[in-house]
């Protein structure tokens, strides 16, 4: 039985599928040679992470097919109800890569907060010449610890935010339609461990009060924050978006930061990828990444046994 990994696959993962017996094809097929390369190598199962997708034009194409997995959370990228339809198996791995994204959305706060993303843009340019000055602009940095967090979208990744946000000596609020009262455990390298209640709040509520707001969203028609909700945040409040462009509106985004309202934002999604907007380039108030959330080695190796271990249970 033949498997495509079109986005890669951890190492682990490949051994672990061909001790199982399959042939995994482990290589780059484009979009537009996608569903050619399926008919011609008899692929079973095909496994993609965000970039390749999956319609019902491949779906149609290739009644071979049995399994499609999603090597990560979202499956946007992947016609599901349809491919469930025709009685394809679709899967994903949704608690992998939970506390990588984390830690990128706290590389963004503490980056952003004490302007590191456009120090590193600025002082290879000017530290020799301006160095003083630059030692100024950059002063007025804020701590994390004594702040308030809100979390918007309280799924896995959104608790694994929480608890280091806990760690870091932040309060934390949430918000989400489906949630209720939730116990958020910090477990500690002795064994120590220590458990806080977290209530919901309304979206009003959290971005009123919170110093910095993070989005944990599936992705959706419309933003989830617009300009309605940038105008309830703090003056000065920032926002970090690490879970689907889109769901924020990157015109009343980039308004904000000019006037003031907002004061900076990390991003690691666009609504235009692979070609970000070039205002949201080279703005200066932007920390960005290129979609890396759930890219550490890692992830990648949890994210691959968990794949496979779904392939070999659902297709051996």
């Amino acid at each position: 039985m033949v498997i495509l990994a079109n986005d890669g696959i951890s190492t682990a993962a490949l051994e672990a599928l061909e001790n199982e017996g399959f042939r995994v094809i482990n290589t780059r097929v484009a979009q537009q040679q996608l569903i050619p390369f399926i008919q011609e190598h008899e692929v079973s199962a095909l496994l993609v992470r965000s970039a390749t997708q999956v319609g019902r034009d491949v779906i149609d194409a290739c009644p071979g097919l049995k399994l499609i997995g999603r090597a990560g959370v979202g499956v946007d990228n992947i016609d599901v109800g349809y491919a469930r339809k025709k009685g394809l198996h679709v899967v994903n791995t949704p608690e992998a890569s939970s506390d990588s994204v984390a830690e990128l959305v706290f590389a963004h706060l503490y980056g952003g907060a004490r302007f590191l993303h456009e120090a590193n843009r600025n002082m290879p340019l000017e530290g020799d010449l301006h160095f003083n000055a630059l030692k100024k602009s950059f002063q007025g940095g804020t701590e994390l610890r004594g702040k308030t967090l809100g979390i918007i979208g309280f799924g896995r990744i959104g608790k694994a935010v929480a608890r280091i946000a806990l760690g870091a000596g932040m309060k934390v609020v949430f918000a989400d339609r489906n949630a209720s009262e939730e116990r958020i455990r910090l477990e500690f390298y002795d064994g120590q461990s220590v458990e806080f209640t977290l209530h919901p709040s309304s979206m009003e509520q959290l971005l009123s009060t919170s110093d910095f707001v993070t989005l944990h969203v599936p992705s959706q028609e419309d933003p989830v924050i617009g300009q309605k909700e940038l105008r309830m945040m703090k003056e000065g409040a920032a926002l970090v978006n690490t879970s689907r462009g889109g769901v924020i509106d990157e015109v009343a985004l980039v308004e904000a930061l000019d006037a003031g309202k907002i004061r900076f934002a990390g991003l690691d999604v666009f609504a235009s990828e692979p070609r970000p907007e070039v205002q949201l380039l080279m703005h200066p108030r932007l920390s960005l990444t290129p979609h890396i959330g759930a890219s550490t080695l890692e992830a990648q190796e949890r994210i691959g046994k968990e794949l496979a271990a779904q392939v070999i249970a659902l297709l051996k």
